[in-house]
Order: C-alpha cells, then sequence, then structure tokens
C-alpha cells in the first residue's frame, strides 16, 4: 500500500502589497523608466542587491546572500516521522505547488491520500485541494486530518463525498491504524478520532489524547540544520482571533527535561544547529520556562521560540534566555491600546508589552514584534496608540499585519452582532469587510500610512518584510543592532521609487542611504566611484 503525503503551507497572501514597486520588487515587471531614471541621477544605474558587500576578516563578503536554509514544516516533519516509524511507503507532495498551479503529481500509484488542512481557513481553499485529488486520483480515498478538519468534520463529510474519512486529535496512533484500516478495506471503527462513513451514516469516534511526555518525539533520518518542534499540544489561552484551541482543547506539554533530551538527540542524530519551536507560547508554564533557564544552558542548543509579552517582565530574564543559548522571540503584541487587547481577550496589557519591549530592546536577543490593523471594534483613534508606539518609541523588528476576519472558526464571530462585523465572502482573505470600528479600505489605508511613518520617522523600528529571501542576519559577525541600522538603509533605500514619485528626491535619498551604509562598512562594489562623487 502507498500513500500520498499532501501538506505544507496554506496558500499565501501578502497583507500588504507593500514592496511592489520598490527596489525588493520580485513580481518579475521589471523597473519602470522613473525607478531607472532615479537609479541613473543616483550614480547607480545598475545597482543590484547581489552586488552589496561587507569586510570580514580584510576580506568581502556578500551582504544579501540567497537563503540556503529554512525551518522545515512541522506538520511534514511530525507526519513524515509518524509514517518512516509505521514502515509505510508513501510519496510527499508540498500544498505549495497547487496553489501556484504548479503541482505534478509524483510518479507510481498510489492507495490512499493523506491531506493535511492545518494551514487551510475556508471552504473554497479545501475545495481546490479536493478538486486537484478528484481530476488526477479519482475513486482514491482521501484521509483528512489537521486544523480545519478538526473544526468543520461535519460539514467536510457532508458537502465532500470524495473524502473518505476525517482524523481528529492526535495522529502518532490514529494515522498508521487509518492505514491499515483502508488497506484492509475495513471499517474505522476501531480508530481514535476517526470520523468516517458507514453505508449512508456518518460515524465519529470520541477521541483519546497522546500523553505527549511519554510518547517519542518525531525523528527522521537525515541532517537537518533547523529542526521544528513542538513541545506542548493545545494552547491555555483564548484569544479570539485564533481558532487553534478549539481545534486542540486538552492543553498538553512535555517536560522542561525532555525538550533537552529531545534537542540534544536533534543535534547528535540531525546535525541540528538550531532548534525552532512552533508552539503558540514556548514560554508557558512559568514553572517550565524556570527549569529550562536552569537546565539549557548546559545543554549549549540555540533556539528560537513564541512568548507572550507578559512572560518577558525583566532584563533579568532576557539575560536567562540568552545564557540559555535562546536566539530570538517572536512576541505577539497585537494592539498598545487596552481596549483593543480586552476585544482580543488577549489577556495582556499595554504596559506589559510595553515592560516586555524594554526589557529586549538593549540586549542582544533578537526579538520580532507582530502588530494587527483591524480587529473588530479597533476604531482609527485606538489604532493611533498602536501607530504612535511603532513611531515615537519601538526598535527592533517589527511586522504590522492586515488583520483577515475571514476564518470562520475563529472565536471573534460570538461578537458578530455587538461588533457589526460584516464580510462579503467569507471564502475570500482579500474580501470586503466592515465592523463598528472600521472597514477593511479605512484599514488598508492606516496600515499603508503607519509603515510609511515608521519607515521615514523612526530610524530604529525595522519592518521585517523582503528580508526572508536572504540569509540572516545578513551579517552574522556582528551585532544585531549594527544589522539593524544596515537593514533600515536597506529599506529605505529600497522603497524610494516606490514612496518617492518625483526623481530628484528619489535619487537623493538612494544616495543618502548609500553613503550611509559605506559608513557601515557596506557598499556595491560596482558603485564606489559614483559613491565617492556623490559625498562631494
Amino acid at each position: 500500500m502507498r500513500a500520498l503525503l499532501m501538506c505544507g503551507l496554506g496558500p499565501s497572501y501578502v497583507n500588504l502589497d507593500y514592496l511592489r514597486g520598490s527596489l525588493f520588487d520580485t513580481s518579475g515587471a521589471g523597473r519602470d523608466a522613473r525607478t531607472r531614471a532615479m537609479l541613473d541621477r543616483a550614480g547607480c544605474a545598475d545597482l543590484d542587491f547581489a552586488d552589496f558587500t561587507y569586510t570580514v576578516d580584510g576580506g568581502r563578503r556578500t551582504l544579501c546572500r540567497p537563503r540556503t536554509t529554512s525551518v522545515p514544516h512541522l506538520t511534514t516533519f511530525t507526519l513524515e516521522a509518524i509514517l518512516q516509524e509505521a514502515e509505510q511507503d508513501y510519496a510527499l507532495m508540498d500544498l505549495a505547488g497547487v496553489w501556484s498551479g504548479t503541482a505534478e503529481l509524483p510518479p507510481g500509484d498510489f492507495d490512499v491520500v493523506l491531506l493535511s488542512t492545518t494551514y487551510m481557513w475556508s471552504k473554497a481553499i479545501f475545495a481546490t485541494v479536493t478538486d486537484w485529488i478528484a481530476e488526477r486520483l479519482p475513486s482514491v480515498p482521501v484521509v483528512c486530518g489537521g486544523q480545519y478538519t478538526n473544526l468543520k468534520f461535519h460539514q467536510v463529510m457532508s458537502e465532500f463525498p470524495g473524502v473518505t474519512a476525517v482524523v481528529r486529535g492526535d495522529g502518532e496512533r490514529a494515522l498508521p491504524a487509518v492505514l491499515k484500516a483502508v488497506g484492509a478495506q475495513r471499517s474505522l471503527e476501531e480508530v481514535p478520532g476517526a470520523v468516517w462513513r458507514d453505508g449512508g451514516r456518518i460515524r465519529v469516534n470520541p477521541l483519546e489524547y497522546m500523553d505527549i511526555e511519554a510518547q517519542p518525539s518525531p525523528r527522521l533520518r537525515g541532517r537537518f540544520p533547523i529542526v521544528p518542534y513542538e513541545s506542548m499540544r493545545g494552547c491555555p489561552f483564548d484569544c479570539k482571533f485564533c481558532s487553534f484551541p478549539a481545534a486542540s482543547p486538552k492543553w498538553r506539554y512535555k517536560s522542561a527535561e525532555k525538550i533537552k533530551h529531545d534537542w540534544l538527540a536533534y543535534v547528535a542524530e540531525n546535525e541540528a544547529q538550531m532548534i525552532s519551536a512552533m508552539d503558540s507560547t514556548f514560554t508557558v508554564p512559568p514553572t517550565r520556562l524556570r527549569r529550562l533557564l536552569e537546565i539549557l544552558p548546559e545543554a549549549g542548543v540555540r533556539w528560537e521560540g513564541f512568548s507572550r509579552a507578559n512572560t518577558v517582565d525583566s532584563e533579568a530574564l532576557v539575560d536567562a534566555l540568552l545564557e540559555a543559548h535562546c536566539y530570538k522571540l517572536h512576541i505577539g503584541f497585537e494592539a498598545m491600546s487596552d481596549e483593543v487587547l480586552k476585544l482580543m481577550s488577549k489577556r495582556v496589557t499595554a504596559k506589559q508589552n510595553r515592560r516586555a519591549f524594554h526589557a529586549l530592546r538593549g540586549s542582544e536577543l533578537g526579538y520580532v514584534v507582530f502588530f494587527m490593523i483591524g480587529y473588530p471594534g479597533e476604531t482609527p483613534e485606538l489604532f493611533a496608540e498602536t501607530r504612535d508606539f511603532l513611531v515615537d518609541e519601538y526598535s527592533g523588528h517589527f511586522m504590522l499585519n492586515f488583520f483577515s476576519i475571514s476564518d470562520e472558526t475563529m472565536p471573534l464571530w460570538e461578537d458578530r452582532e455587538r461588533l457589526r462585523i460584516e464580510i462579503e465572502d467569507p471564502d475570500d482573505t482579500h474580501t470586503w469587510w466592515s465592523h463598528i470600528g472600521m472597514n477593511s479600505d479605512d484599514a488598508r489605508s492606516l496600515q499603508l500610512t503607519a509603515l510609511d511613518d515608521v519607515r521615514e520617522r523612526n530610524d530604529d523600528a525595522v519592518l521585517l518584510l523582503w528580508q526572508h529571501q536572504f540569509d540572516h542576519w545578513l551579517m552574522p559577525e556582528r551585532g544585531r543592532l549594527e544589522n539593524l541600522r544596515v537593514e533600515k538603509c536597506m529599506e529605505r533605500l529600497a522603497l524610494a521609487p516606490r514612496v518617492h514619485r518625483d526623481v530628484d528626491t528619489g535619487a537623493r535619498q538612494i544616495q543618502r542611504q548609500l553613503l550611509l551604509l559605506r559608513d557601515l562598512g557596506v557598499e556595491p562594489m560596482a558603485g564606489r566611484t559614483a559613491l565617492a562623487g556623490a559625498r562631494s
């Protein structure tokens, strides 16, 4: 029996086409006449980011190196480990090809399709994949699992007759059992969490929760410079913009000792150089975090993870994280308005957000802070508290995400009448929406203005958007603050053609940023003569 495993991230969409028309634009449209004239006026007509270099040990190294390592997809990593442990023959197919229209069926025959819906959020997205499968593998059983079908299993089984079964909850025991049953053409009556067809009936088996402390963590053969890691299932919080707890209601977490043991095994077996903890919040519960900070320093394993702002409550905590070899934290501030945070049921305050920022900003610990624009109930006046913080106070990497309310499983729909939430098409992530505070047109305008204000008025806040295509840090031999200064110059330089309609004004901005970069030891090799003339 051979399985086709289909999993990966959902269809990506850009919150805002903020890089469109900039020098970072990789859409294939090319540079227009005005951009070419601006670069020519600045004395760098052939400017290419691939030409930027900086000094290392007396030599020059390329600054913008195409990314060579990335974090493996956690769901894929876990599912492959389950299939390999079960000695199941399978072929892997990344869903990215389905979204882009470039997907090709792997060679050979398949007896079952295993479809992960972890990064799907609408009926239309799900239908895109099932239609693709039906066209190429008619009559092959399709078994689904993951976030979307955990929540929408009744709808899926009722409206998609091509789906043979849905597996809810933990897959470590259920997935091999499903494969055995399908291969032997038996019923799925004994499979925990299975939703299956029994003649004309849809049967729902009870969930069984695995002890993730006792269960061996996923293992894959081969070299993985970065290993994704899951230290918990479920979530103890109830943020209204997140449907994850509803899909995995029981919160369970691994001990600090198991985490250390697993990480050292990945270093020994997979040559891991970093662990990426993918949990929604790795820094809870506090008792486990305290123990981790005691035992991870001696392990010597570099790692990154997600945290809540109220956990990062002092510089001493940040120092302890650095000692434990933490490389980067990802933190969702979401907003700097207490009223908006309450609407979200975020269970943190703006004061706690600010305290975390002050603890982090002067350290060498990397961090990215996420903000939202447009959450139901947020008004332009309430968003101004977030915008002003970004413009006047913030330093470091940040993202300001346009909020999409198309995910019908979000708890925020409980507030639909109170907040007057309206949406044109729940299956379209780009659809128009409105609520008591603003509509989607207002939100996009506020987002664009805020990003422009932060770029031009704050020298220390750096939008994390274009960096993902390159190895990061750009200058790993240098400190965080120096890297941030370089990234800020690159951002202002690249955005000049989009921001400045006047050729002369844009050319002066480009020259200014090239000179600042040279002062930081960064310059395009082919542009030295032009830059020398520009300074004079």
